[in-house]
């Protein structure tokens, strides 16, 4: 008999997505989900790699998972841990409507 669970429709599409930028996007899940909460991951760059493909390639497989991450970067190493979803800066004048008022 089949075993039955749920899981976010994200995850389903990261695990189950075939061909070469599949393969690319289970590596990166899986450096994200060996990241445990209050950790930090460090990828440092292959040659003919660069710090912003690293990058993107991370965001891309945190999204598929739900997940959002927040990101250093050096010459040629990306640090990256959880966010825990929070926006920096300062705060919106007017959140309410979205608009001006006259």
């Amino acid at each position: 008999m089949p075993t039955f669970s749920t899981l976010p429709i994200g995850e389903a599409r990261a695990r189950s997505a075939t061909g070469k930028r599949a393969a690319l996007l289970q590596e990166y899940v899986g450096y994200i989900e060996r990241v445990a909460p209050g950790e930090a991951g460090k990828l440092e760059a292959g040659e003919g790699e660069t710090t912003q493909a690293i990058r993107r390639r991370l965001n891309t497989a945190a999204e598929a998972l739900g997940r959002r991450l927040e990101f250093r970067r050096t010459d040629t190493t990306v640090y990256f841990w959880s966010s825990d979803g929070r926006r920096r800066g300062r705060p919106r004048k007017n959140p309410g409507n979205g608009q001006e008022s006259a």
